[in-house]
This record gives C-alpha cells, structure tokens and sequence, in this order.
C-alpha cells in the first residue's frame, strides 16, 4: 500500500495511492466519521487504523471519491521524532569525494523544519552558493525497539520513500561538522507515498536515479550500499531508542555535483528541477526557487 499526506484546501490529511489515484482518506465513506481528519504519523502510532485502511484499500473505492481537486502532497511523515542520515553510505560516492571508506556509519541528523512534499518548491537560502542534490531511499520506523538484531529489523519497519538530502556544500564543510549545510528549510523533501514495508521484498535490490532538468545524474542501485537497511536499523538502536514515525535517511550513490571536477560544478540555482526515482517506490520531483 501507499500512504502519504495531501494538503486540501490548506489542510493536511492522509491519503492513498490507489492504481493512478490519489484518495484522501476524508472522501472515503465512514472513515472520517469514525476517525477524523488523520495525518499518517496518526497511522502509524496506530496499527488499528493501519489495518483498517489496509482493508479498505482492497475495496473499489472509485464510487467514494468526492473529492476532484487539483492534490499538492506534503512530506509523507509530519512530526518525526527523530531524523537520522547516513552520509558515505555508497562506495562510489565515498571515490568519488575523495574520502575514506568508513568503518562504521556516519550519522548525522536534519530537523522536521527540512521536511517537504513531493512539487514543494524550495527556497535556496541567501548564504549558500554550492547547493548539491543527493537522491536517497528512506525508512520509516513502524515500531519502537532499541538493541535490535540485524535479522529483526524489517520487523520495525512501517514503510520506505524517496528522500532528497539537499546539502549546501560550502555550509556543510564550513567546519568539521556536517549540520548547517544540512539543514535548512525545505533541505529534505520527501514523497510522494510511503510504501508499506510488505510490497518491498528486499529494500537492497532497488534501483535509484536521479535528474536535474531531465539529466540523468544518479543511476545506481541500493544494493551498493556499504551498510545495509538492516545493518543500520540495528546499529543506530543499539545508541538510541528508535519510535513510530523516526525516519533514517540511508545514503546517496555516485553522481552529485560535489563528486565533479572542480571546473565542472554547476550548483543547484533558481528554476531548476530535481527529480528522483526509486524502484517501486514512485517519483520526487521538487523545483528550486
């Protein structure tokens, strides 16, 4: 199933992907009026609901849909707990910056004010000139569990989406420390659905692309990952309690703009169009201001 949130006439609520249709769960009858406007952090902490929406995505629902408006999305989780990133998570990212393989993940972190939907526009902040894209397959935690084993990580997992780990280059190496070109407004996109983690059957065989104005840039796959899904799930619990709704962030393969000659950079500006795709997953696509 995929499940994201909409924004409707100023509101956001949850909504799913049904063939080629987008169906806020308000339109489907009985549902709202049983529980209410709902966001998918709602869902999530709820496996009750989960499982009654599950239900209702089997029926044909085309008779229930009412609404016909034009659907902007926004990010497919609103109040995460926690946001956790994987940098140099891919061997051919790793040569092509220059860096050294890491022994264990490289962790950092984004806040909920970098989150965005999928057609957002984001702004690019006055005091960056480096602005890079770094397409990414993200995880949404179902589930709370702290040390857990590597051969149970699936099990607390709710689903997995498109993420866009925006960098501000020169901010993001200003110091040693990654986090101000991390995270700034808009700086992770995310969308358009989450895809529940039973329609993935192996998160490390997806292939990943992306394009900046119909360029093709990324073209990889997950199973190049230096850590896999399970590894990381299991080793960030093991330092912190993951909760329904954390989201981890696991890398980006070769392909960004800090990853060419010198010469040949050509950062992110006004008008461009970022469009990231995962198999099984849908399409990102955010255009810069």
């Amino acid at each position: 199933m995929k499940i994201g949130n909409v924004k409707i006439d100023g509101k956001v609520q949850a909504a799913i992907q049904k063939e080629d249709r987008v169906i806020p769960l308000s339109t489907i009858k009985g549902f709202h009026e049983k529980y209410g406007n709902v966001i998918t952090d709602d869902i999530i902490h709820n496996p009750k609901m989960f499982q009654a929406i599950s239900e209702l995505a089997k029926q044909d629902l085309k008779s229930d849909q009412k609404y016909e408006g034009q659907i902007a999305f926004a990010s497919v989780v609103m109040r995460p707990q926690k946001i956790i990133c994987v940098g140099l998570n891919y061997r051919s990212h790793v040569e092509e910056t220059r860096d050294k393989l890491p022994e264990s993940p490289v962790l950092f972190s984004k806040y909920s004010n970098s989150l965005a939907g999928s057609g957002d526009s984001i702004a690019i902040p006055h005091e960056t000139k480096q602005l890079d894209y770094e397409g990414e397959l993200g995880i949404v935690i179902g589930k709370k569990g702290n040390n857990i084993k590597e051969s149970d990580a699936f099990d607390y997992v709710f689903g997995y989406f498109i993420g866009n780990d925006v960098s501000a280059r020169d901010l993001q190496f200003r110091t040693s420390q990654w986090l101000l070109g991390k995270t700034g407004d808009g700086f992770y996109p995310c969308g358009p659905f989450i895809t529940t983690g039973d329609e993935i059957r192996d998160p490390q065989k997806l292939s990943i692309r992306t394009k900046l104005n119909n360029e093709i840039r990324q073209d990889s796959n997950t199973s190049y990952m230096i850590f896999s899904c399970a590894y990381l799930i299991s080793y960030i619990s093991r330092f912190m309690t993951l909760y329904p709704g954390d989201i981890i962030s696991t890398g980006t393969p070769e392909g960004v703009i800090l990853g060419m000659p010198e010469d040949k950079r050509v950062w992110i500006k006004s008008g461009d169009r970022v469009t990231i795709e995962i198999e099984g997953l849908g399409r990102l696509e955010n255009v810069f201001s």
